[in-house]
């Protein structure tokens, strides 16, 4: 006797519904620094250097628990996992909009980056529970919505801040991934557990985010009121390099490595982590240095622009990210990825280094964001494409999760990069940077991007033309 059919199963739209409404608050909570970042210095009494960290945090928990929130979703089931990691997401919102200080700030946006995790966890489980044309049209909703997210936190942190308090920034969006995860948690099914003989590598989960963390108070440190002793500076430089190199003796002898260092060792994946490095440094640092200017006084070199302004100043390019990851993705097919991150590189230098001298009018600087952020989207998105399919069926997620790392730790380097140049130029009466220190931030982002160039030819490997 043939087995019965399977009977189809039903499409849970409501679940579906605050799996999108999820991935939208997560979205607003995750940009809402951005343009807010120059209010909260102010509110806190802290530099541009330490300003920075708040937004780099929550970079580094996302670079961190991105390779390992898959493998606890198989260990312990998707959904146990996905509700528990924006129970995180929401104790990290309510305690950033409750810190008294920088510190407690901090480890809020620490809490907060455990959403860059439970979002692609989510895909998996749309995946599990339904139908291939059904899950694809609820992937597709919770990714459109994550970005509307992101344009959202943009444009509202400013009036939240200033109509309420900076701290309503945090908490209104932690309400609605309260009550969305709420909802999931009742509606979603269940998905089993799956045997797996993998570990988790936490061990090297702490090396590489203490790595990140040591190296980056370092910089605040190094570059503040004063600079750091020569004895601390020095401690600071051994406790990164034990750290950094104590994460890869532990990576090369993990049975299942979070990034594997040995796919460093193939010159077409060097290569192409190299371009990804100097490219989303020359970004993260366009973020620090654009909203700092647009908020420098007005009677200077500046704008004297507020929260509100930022946001609607930086609005268009938030649309140009969010449609260069597509764009790139196509022209990748149509041009090859090497053209692709070639133009991307040219479009990013060219840009900066203009903008070293054309930066007195706010039309320059809306401009210049729109041709960053679409070039430097455009062009990591064609070198994952590339390496994806330059790697073998067995590589592809290690070499795809190499990338990923690589690009959330080039955006955090450039950020406080960036912040300790305009904490080196600042004036010591003000505490206000100088128009220099922009124009040599500007310089020295234009310099990384097109220093890339000269990897493109030893990336011909790891990128088809």
């Amino acid at each position: 006797m043939p087995a019965a059919a399977e009977p189809p199963r039903r499409v849970g739209w409501l679940w579906i519904g605050a799996l999108g409404t999820l991935a939208l608050a997560l979205g607003t909570l995750q940009s809402v620094v951005e343009p807010a970042l120059p209010l909260l210095q102010r509110e806190l009494g802290v530099s541009p250097a330490e300003g920075a960290l708040i937004g780099n945090a929550l970079l580094i928990t996302g670079a961190v628990i991105t390779p390992v929130a898959g493998r606890l979703g198989d260990r312990h089931g998707g959904k146990r996992v996905l509700v528990r990691l924006t129970a995180v997401v929401s104790a990290g919102g309510l305690t950033a909009g409750l810190a008294p200080n920088l510190p407690v700030l901090l480890l809020g946006q620490v809490l907060q980056g455990v959403m860059v995790g439970a979002l692609p966890l989510s895909f998996i489980l749309v995946r599990k529970h339904l139908a291939a044309g059904a899950s694809q049209a609820a992937i597709g909703l919770v990714v459109a919505l994550f970005t509307a997210g992101g344009m959202v936190g943009t444009l509202c942190a400013g009036p939240i801040a200033e109509g309420l308090s900076w701290r309503w920034m945090f908490a209104l969006p932690t309400m609605v991934i309260i009550a969305a995860a709420t909802v999931v948690a009742r509606l979603m099914p269940h998905d089993p557990p799956v045997a797996s003989a993998e570990g988790t590598d936490w061990p090297g989960a702490v090396l590489l985010s203490g790595t990140l963390l040591a190296f980056m108070l370092g910089l605040v440190t190094v570059t503040g009121d004063g600079g750091a002793p020569p004895f601390a500076a020095g401690a600071l430089a051994v406790a990164v390099v034990a750290l950094g190199s104590g994460w890869v003796v532990v990576e090369r002898r993990a049975a299942s490595p979070m990034v594997d260092p040995r796919m460093l060792a193939k010159p077409a994946m060097r290569s192409a982590c190299v371009l990804t490095l100097f490219i989303t440094i020359s970004s993260g640092m366009v973020l620090v240095l654009l909203p700092q200017l647009f908020a420098a006084p007005a009677d200077g070199y500046g704008f004297g622009a507020g929260t509100t302004e930022i946001g609607l100043l930086l609005l268009p390019g938030a649309l140009a990210g969010a449609v260069s990851d597509a764009v790139g993705g196509i022209a990748a097919r149509r041009f090859g990825p090497r053209a692709v991150v070639v133009a991307g590189t040219v479009v990013t230098a060219a840009t900066l280094i203009a903008l070293a001298s054309l930066h007195t009018e706010e039309w320059q600087l809306v401009l210049a964001k729109v041709l960053l952020a679409f070039a430097a989207g455009a062009g990591t998105t064609a070198l994952l494409a590339g390496t994806a399919s330059a790697a073998g069926a067995e590589d592809i997620g290690i070499a795809t999760g190499v990338l990923v790392v690589t690009r959330v730790i080039g955006m955090a380097l450039g950020a406080q990069v960036a912040a300790a140049i305009l904490d080196a130029g600042a004036a010591p009466a003000t505490g206000q940077p100088a128009e220099s220190a922009f124009v040599t931030g500007f310089a020295v982002a234009g310099l990384v991007a097109a220093l890339s160039l000269l990897a493109v030819r030893t990336a011909r490997k790891g990128v088809q033309a």
